[in-house]
């Protein structure tokens, strides 16, 4: 094979074959700390394996979930704090997975920017490869796509692709009636979702990012930049236990819009606001936003990160299980019959 003295290089042109091998052998230990029964390859090749049967399933069904980080990533590009993204990104899937009912087996990500700073990149990753960790989920593949004149200088961006399992017969939503307890977990913060709002509202307070936080003891960017809580392994517990009939991930579109999507027709749901404690950085939005009540509740966690439904004569023993897993647990109201979620008390 011959080559030009002065012919160009995919180099050249902004992509760079070597920074992308050195991610590579970065990431490889924190991939590895990932490992969970049923991972057949590493990282490396055109696909990756996974074998149901080592993982302990008989009947599997599978169930994928995917998603992003939302504009939350541009406080962390901005601020330079990009490791808690990582975790955000795998909450985002792996919540959501787990209330169908399944466990996270895999995740696979998604890193693309104009020119790739392996050091950013690698500690996005590792922050992926936490999350699973925290998950029982193996990260066992990805892509990460360096395409110059796609984004400008030291951004990125970043998808998520977990994929879980259950046993045949075990899917959520079930047996979901009229009586049945609500019971509500803390969040971690906003999380990942109303980051539009949240940018919007730090901007008309005139506050930058290294400023101290006004609703705690930290910086504003850091403390918004909390990651989204990992909810996976004191759910399983609960499951397990028995007696939870739905699950709702408390993210985009609030505690209004996503609890209604676990209720079968006819039914809703009757919340009391007093049931907990509005954490400080949502009073702060609120104030600073001049945002009612209603608008809170379809748009920000509001302080509760996931909703377990339950039967009313098991309401106490699941409370218990997931309290011994390390949730701060709320009885918010109950199941009802009419469509929709109605509040009482009050919030704000």
């Amino acid at each position: 094979m011959t080559s030009g003295k002065n012919g160009l290089t995919y180099a050249d042109a902004g992509v760079d074959i070597d920074a992308g091998n050195a991610l590579v052998d970065r990431i490889k230990p924190a991939a590895k700390r990932t490992d969970r029964p049923g991972v057949m390859s590493g990282l490396g090749g055109f696909g990756a394996l996974f074998d149901l049967k080592a993982a302990g399933f008989d009947d599997p069904i599978l169930v994928g979930a995917t998603d992003g980080v939302g504009t939350k990533l541009r406080i962390a590009i901005d601020t330079g704090h990009v490791e808690g993204v990582g975790i955000d990104l795998v909450a985002m899937c792996v919540n959501d997975l787990v209330c169908q009912g399944a466990e996270p087996l895999f995740f696979l990500d998604y890193f693309a920017t104009g020119k790739l700073e392996t050091e950013v990149a690698a500690r996005v990753i590792e922050g992926i490869a936490e999350g699973c960790r925290r998950s029982g989920c193996a990260l066992i593949g990805g892509e990460t796509a360096e395409m110059p004149g796609m984004y400008p200088k030291g951004d990125f961006d970043l998808a998520g692709f977990a994929v879980g399992a259950m046993e045949r017969g075990a899917v959520l939503p079930r047996e979901v009636a009229e009586g049945d307890v609500l019971l509500g977990l803390r969040s971690d913060g906003v999380h990942s979702n109303g980051y539009s709002l949240v940018r919007k509202i730090v901007k008309y307070s005139g506050l930058g990012w290294d400023a101290n936080s006004p609703f705690s003891r930290g910086k504003l960017g850091e403390d918004l930049l909390t990651p989204t809580r990992l909810y996976v392994k004191s759910i399983l517990g609960a499951l397990r236990a028995g007696g939870v009939n739905a699950l709702a991930h408390i993210t985009g579109g609030g505690l209004t819009e996503n609890l209604p999507r676990v209720l079968p027709e006819g039914l809703g749901a009757e919340i009391d606001l007093g049931a907990w404690t509005l954490p400080p950085v949502f009073k702060w939005l609120a104030e600073t936003g001049d945002i009612d009540e209603a608008e809170m509740l379809k748009t920000f966690n509001c302080g509760i990160g996931m909703i377990v439904v339950v039967k009313a004569d098991q309401a106490d023993a699941v409370s218990q299980v997931l309290t011994e897993g390390g949730e701060t647990v709320s009885r918010l109201g109950t199941v009802t019959v009419g469509e929709g979620v109605r509040y009482t008390g009050g919030l704000l």
